[in-house]
């Protein structure tokens, strides 16, 4: 089942209306995805920079731990943590030694990446969904028909800076594809299919290919149905599966381009009404990208 939506804002004006917007294209979808839910958004940030968005327990003692040069901001269990980029190792070392059970969901310089277990609705509530800004997101709701109701198997999955996929759908040849990509130096937290798919698209990336066509390569190497929505630091992506057997829709103005496993995850957004609404076709990739 699962219910995915995307959102890339073109007008500057609505960037603080983006986590507001996203929230409510994400509840919509609740009937989807019950089990759980997640979000990335992609907001301020710049070269120098780093951030984290960490998820564990007893994570209100990380200053103590960390020092006055990383900034940190906690939302509910996630704690999102900003830093010069130089401190990117020392960081990480004593998240390893002082939080053995936390988890990096997201880094890069702008994302910032949460997902919890619960209905859509009250994962973005307990995260301020609403009041986050930014250029665009994507977001996910779960119906855990494959495995079990866990935040580990939430999406989105995120497998490299600043980028992240949400997926319906279900892929045949994740177990190869998994053991190939840990040749090229790929690790996977669980065993989500949907984060294989992630590692992929992160690895055609590393090797110089653009999104478009890192997402052109897996209509040939990635087997099963799907669905994706990718966000990169620049922008996001969609793509389907040849045979496209999973629900889809686009709608695009002067202002934005979204998209949402059914029109109804749509109809919230402005100007709606004089939106270019169309099913993304088979096979093809759409990519929006600033510049």
């Amino acid at each position: 089942m699962c219910g995915i939506v995307g959102l890339y804002l073109k007008d500057r004006s609505l960037e603080p209306r983006l986590g507001e917007l996203l929230s409510g294209m994400l509840e919509v979808m609740s009937d989807r995805g019950p089990d759980s839910a997640g979000f990335a958004v992609y907001g301020a940030g710049d070269g120098a920079g780093l951030k984290l968005t960490v998820r564990g327990t007893d994570l209100g003692s990380l200053g103590q731990h960390l020092g006055e040069s990383v900034v940190i901001t906690m939302r509910d269990s996630h704690a999102v943590l900003s830093f010069p980029r130089a401190m990117e190792a020392q960081v990480r070392a004593v998240l390893a030694e002082q939080y053995p059970d936390a988890v990096i969901t997201g880094s890069g310089t702008r994302i910032e990446l949460y997902k919890e277990v619960g209905l859509p609705g009250d994962v973005a509530r307990r995260f301020g969904l609403d009041g986050m800004s930014g250029t665009h997101g994507i977001g996910h709701t779960r119906m855990a028909t494959e495995s079990a109701v866990t935040t580990d198997g939430a999406h989105p999955f995120s497998t490299g800076e600043d980028q992240c996929l949400v997926h319906n759908g279900s892929l045949s040849n994740h177990r190869s594809l998994r053991r190939m990509l840990e040749r090229e130096g790929m690790s996977f937290a669980t065993d989500n299919d949907s984060e294989v798919a992630a590692g992929y698209i992160s690895w055609k990336l590393r090797e110089g290919e653009s999104l478009a066509g890192a997402l052109e390569s897996g209509l040939d190497d990635l087997d099963g149905f799907f669905t994706f929505v990718v966000g990169t630091e620049s922008g996001f992506a969609v793509v389907r599966d040849p045979i496209a057997c999973k629900p889809a829709v686009m709608a695009q103005t002067d202002q934005w381009v979204a998209f949402g496993s059914e029109y109804r995850a749509l109809v919230g957004l402005p100007g709606i009404e004089n939106a270019h609404v169309f099913e993304p076709e088979p096979a093809r990739v759409y990519a929006w990208e600033r510049g």
